[in-house]
């Protein structure tokens, strides 16, 4: 058997790449190694454009020239890296010497020892993954989340009115709509995702173990504390004043924390709609040249959600693990982070790849008004709880002397099918107010949907 060359081991990066190319782009080695090269020349730029050790301001040509190191970053700095860390066997200081080296290409030589000046790898770390997983979560991760609410919102306006039985435990209960249910769901992601908006990505730039000691030795008369927080907020990051080496990374806590929510609701929503495919409520639209079953032709699997749920138990899995192991740092600093932050763009990936399916599914199903109508009208004794309600409030009113309606309507309905005649012939006995039986004699189980349509106007 010949060997294979060299092939990918996460279907990501594989199977699934085309779905997820776009985290690529921010949450890749190479788009942390670009993020690093933007740190490490906006801190250069920082220096000189304050004069500090002397330095004087670059020229704009300079400073676009500097900023292009970053800006058109590209596969041949990734190739100068890969070669140089070889030999570094460290990946911040690669990328301290390809700015150094870009600097003598650009005839900067001058300024070159304030490349990395004062910093401590983390310095540069902790800002380039707040800027790259920022990067990812708002132009890549939130937009598709809001495509999938987007495409529920649409539907729940669409179905608010298309009555269907409500299964509590799993039994019929008082009917609701579908447009109701993905409201619901709809509601509790736009939650989430104004959660997930407002993330706080924290960034420290204070030296080898937080104290700026370094920067007092090398200039005592300067505001550090001020000149790291004018730094880390020019990166549009928020400053982060008290750590040890590292950035406390809380903050990649609460947000893996709010991601894996998210993961967890539309695990949800996943689950439900494959139920309601499973029931008959949703008709599965066929797609032109696709196969469900290799043996049995009629079959249209529900593969979109199943799929979903897979890859949003994965990133929880990721995420969960990472929020947990993050926030601990033994003394004033480990290495555990460096390697875990680096399945960062797993976790994402794989819920990137569940909403593409999501979005997909959802876009090829349709509502089977006539299956919904048929459950409905074999559930008669739902109604029970309606009947039920209405004799209290007669008694109450002193329309009616019965003694425990629930019961009686118990004793009707419990674990028996009734139909709309055994219901009339019931509620025309019943001793309450005409007007009170005369709505009741009017309602139907699909009737009894309360303030469902009327709900859904609550979707912001």
């Amino acid at each position: 058997m010949t060997a294979l060359p060299a092939q990918p081991l996460s279907p990501l990066d594989g199977r699934y790449q085309a779905a997820v190319s776009d985290l690529g782009e921010h949450l890749s080695e190479a788009g942390l190694n670009r993020a690093r090269v933007q740190v490490e020349v906006e801190w250069l730029l920082y220096l000189t454009s304050h004069s500090m050790f002397g330095s004087s301001p670059l020229t704009g040509e300079q400073v676009e020239s500097l900023r292009g190191l970053y800006l058109e970053f590209g596969q041949a700095d990734i190739d100068w890296l890969a070669e140089k860390e070889t030999v570094t066997r460290h990946d911040v200081k690669a990328v301290e010497y390809l700015v150094r080296d870009r600097l003598a290409s650009l005839g900067l030589d001058s300024i070159a020892e304030l490349t990395h000046f004062a910093c401590t790898s983390e310095d540069i770390n902790n800002l380039s993954y707040a800027l790259t997983v920022s990067a990812a979560v708002q132009t890549v991760w939130l937009p598709k989340l809001q495509t999938v609410i987007g495409l529920l919102r649409s539907l729940a306006v669409e179905h608010r009115a298309d009555a269907m039985l409500a299964r509590t435990h799993g039994q019929p209960a008082t009917p609701t709509t579908m447009g109701r249910e993905l409201a619901v769901v709809a509601w509790r992601l736009e939650r989430i995702a104004a959660q997930v908006a407002g993330t706080e990505y924290l960034g420290k730039f204070s030296g080898a173990t937080g104290t700026f000691a370094a920067h007092v030795v090398a200039d005592p008369s300067a505001d550090w504390p001020r000149i790291s927080q004018e730094f880390v907020e020019s990166l549009g990051l928020t400053w982060n004043p008290l750590t040890t080496q590292i950035e406390s990374h809380d903050w990649q806590a609460e947000l893996y924390n709010r991601v894996s929510h998210a993961n967890r609701v539309l695990h949800n929503l996943a689950t439900d709609i494959w139920t309601y495919i499973s029931m008959g409520y949703f008709r599965q639209i066929p797609q032109a040249g696709a196969t469900g079953s290799s043996t049995m032709p009629h079959k249209i699997n529900p593969i979109r959600f199943e799929n979903a749920e897979a890859n949003l138990e994965l990133s929880s899995a990721v995420l969960d693990s990472l929020a947990a192991t993050l926030v601990t740092s033994r003394l004033q600093r480990d290495l555990t982070d460096s390697t875990t932050q680096r399945n960062i763009g797993v976790g994402f990936g794989h819920s990137l790849l569940a909403l593409d399916n999501l979005a997909r599914g959802l876009g090829e199903i349709d509502l089977d008004r006539a299956a919904l109508a048929d459950d409905l009208d074999s559930n008669w004794e739902i109604l029970g709880e309606a009947i039920q309600t209405v004799i209290r409030a007669e008694v109450v009113a002193g329309r009616s002397s019965i003694s425990d309606p629930y019961a009686m309507l118990k004793e009707l309905t419990r674990g028996k099918r009734i139909g709309r005649d055994d219901l009339v012939a019931f509620v025309e006995k019943l001793d309450i107010g005409d007007e009170a039986k005369g709505r009741l004699l009017e309602l139907t189980p699909a009737r009894y949907v309360g303030l469902s349509d009327e709900l859904v106007n609550r979707l912001p």
